[in-house]
């Protein structure tokens, strides 16, 4: 091969054509080693280009935000018929009384271990058929006692209320716990009742003594019948006072505690002659002052 150069200071040979490098590459298509151009956003890329990484693709459109509003729409509507069935209940209510009666509110009753200090009434107790096997026809006041051992009163009054009610009174002797010795109050109160009016009496007042409440004996010195000189121990104690409907021996109210005193010697009394003790009786001014305050 001959050299297309001509010597160093020599005019090059007319007749042979001067090298202008590597042929050039056919149109379409890249030359070796280079890259092809990108192709154009939304066009593929045209034979023997490669595309390019990286280019990004458009997000998908979403219904979300659609369905979203469409779901708030519609609990909104549901919340409105809602509120509109309700004020259309509340209009109907205006013209019909509530068939459901208030209940009447109770007063609280003692526990039983603790006395209480003042009188507390209760609700009229729910008449009760004459099944009970410990009711008892009265034939006299003295058989009102009765209640106090829980037998019902047949032929007493109803008790319907403190207001219009009559009222006995027993107490009992802590050495003869069965045994009910009646009470006496003032005939110029309201609840008095005469021993021929019982069957008009529906509320029973029962006291008894408070266990453990003896005070200190005092002395007292009696004659006895057969004319011997004796000492008589007489005791102070407390009684608790609970009332009772006559008619159905149900506890209604609770009296609270009335004392017994023994301060003085009684001029007659009555004692054990075993154990040579008598005790004082409940004060009839505190019997009356709960009456009253219970029974007004």
């Amino acid at each position: 091969m001959s050299n297309s150069h001509p010597p160093y200071g020599e005019q090059p040979d007319p007749n042979v054509t001067p090298w202008s490098g590597p042929p050039a590459p056919s149109a379409g298509y890249p030359a070796y080693g280079q890259p092809g151009q990108a192709p154009q956003y939304g066009q593929a890329p045209q034979f023997g280009q490669a595309p390019q990484f990286g280019v990004p693709v458009p997000p998908q459109k979403s219904n979300r935000g659609l369905v979203i509003g469409l779901i708030i729409g519609a609990v909104v509507l549901i919340l409105a018929l809602c509120g509109a069935g309700i004020g259309l209940a509340l209009v109907g209510n205006d013209d019909e009384p509530d068939p459901t009666p208030t209940p009447s509110a109770t007063a609280n009753q003692g526990s039983g271990t603790e006395p209480s200090s003042t009188p507390q009434a209760s609700d009229p107790p729910t008449e009760q058929p004459n099944n009970n096997n410990n009711a008892v026809t009265a034939r006299y006041s003295s058989d009102l006692s009765s209640v106090c051992d829980g037998s019902p009163i047949l032929n007493a009054a109803t008790y319907t209320g403190p207001a219009t009610a009559k009222a006995y009174v027993f107490s009992n002797n802590p050495e003869r716990p069965s045994f009910w010795s009646s009470k006496i109050v003032g005939s110029d109160k309201r609840y008095y009742a005469k021993s021929a009016d019982f069957t008009s009496v529906s509320v029973v007042g029962c006291m008894s003594m408070v266990p453990g409440s003896e005070g200190a004996p005092k002395k007292c010195d009696y004659k006895a019948s057969d004319g011997k000189n004796v000492s008589v121990s007489y005791i102070s104690s407390r009684y608790q006072l609970t009332f009772y409907a006559a008619k159905t021996a149900e506890k209604i109210g609770d009296g609270g505690v009335v004392n017994a005193p023994a301060t003085r010697c009684p001029s007659f009394i009555s004692y054990n002659k075993t154990t040579m003790k008598a005790y004082a009786a409940p004060d009839s001014g505190t019997i009356e002052a709960a009456l009253d305050k219970f029974l007004s």
